[in-house]
């Protein structure tokens, strides 16, 4: 059951964030997150840029017991995009690192808290061992039945879409498919979330305001929920708020306003 929380934000004006003030049938079925705002948090504490990751981590950790303890089906995180391989050699190893001793430290309580969890992305173009690592995990969790935690790691939104089409195509080619029966439950069945919801919520940290190449797909009737919180700042209480955002959306699909 959700206490009542209280907060400031950055206008210092107080807010009440409560369980009467979200409808526990109304919550989204897949929430999307683009945690962005590690390296920034990281450089406006005169903080070298891995401290920020390392302190993200703690937030996914905080984030993810929040849907644990609200029910949330599914909630998908971008932890490392096709282009972040640009970054410096040193930030790409310390975050490969972080991945296997983040798991290696949570793969015990996700058991515990009945979550499944997945990795998507080209996930066996990873170095080392990660994804030796990766697979152990899902199998480890494959048959839990609470929150399904995906971590998209070394994903693309387009990359994923142009796998897929391949994928089709393959089958096109080989006579297994026609391309008439072609259509969207095909495509969302070629996809790494396969099975899954639509995105419902997608929520970006640290101010900027698009989806960069994140569960294109996915998120075609998504609502979108911008804060310029840096992603090792952001709370429970203000992943709550943006719920109850949610909740107040007219979602209408294309069609009219039914009211």
């Amino acid at each position: 059951m959700l206490k009542k929380i209280f907060f400031k934000k950055k206008t210092q004006r107080k807010h009440i964030v409560s369980k009467d003030n979200l409808d526990l049938n109304k919550l989204p079925q897949h929430i999307g997150i683009i945690m962005d705002g590690n390296g920034r948090w990281a450089t406006g504490k005169g903080l070298i840029r891995t401290s920020g990751h390392k302190a993200g981590a703690n937030t996914v950790k905080n984030i993810l017991m929040t849907c644990i303890k609200l029910n949330i089906p599914v909630l998908t995180v971008y932890a490392f995009s096709t282009e972040n391989w640009k970054r410096p050699i040193t930030e790409v190893n310390f975050l490969m690192n972080l991945f296997s001793n983040f798991l290696a430290a949570q793969i015990e309580d996700l058991c515990k808290n009945n979550v499944q969890i997945k990795f998507i992305g080209k996930i066996d173009e990873l170095p080392g061992t990660l994804a030796k690592e990766f697979h152990k995990a899902e199998e480890i969790t494959k048959d839990n039945t609470g929150v399904k935690f995906n971590v998209a790691i070394n994903y693309g939104g387009r990359d994923e879409i142009v796998t897929a089409v391949k994928n089709i195509a393959k089958q096109v080619n080989d006579g297994t498919l026609s391309v008439e029966q072609i259509d969207d439950k095909i495509i969302d069945d070629s996809l790494y979330t396969k099975g899954l919801p639509p995105v419902d919520l997608m929520i970006r940290t640290s101010g900027d305001m698009r989806l960069s190449n994140f569960l294109l797909w996915q998120s075609a009737y998504a609502e979108f929920w911008f804060t310029k919180t840096n992603w090792p700042d952001f709370t429970s209480e203000e992943f709550i708020e943006a719920l109850i955002d949610f909740q107040h959306r007219d979602r209408r699909f294309g069609g009219l306003d039914k009211k």
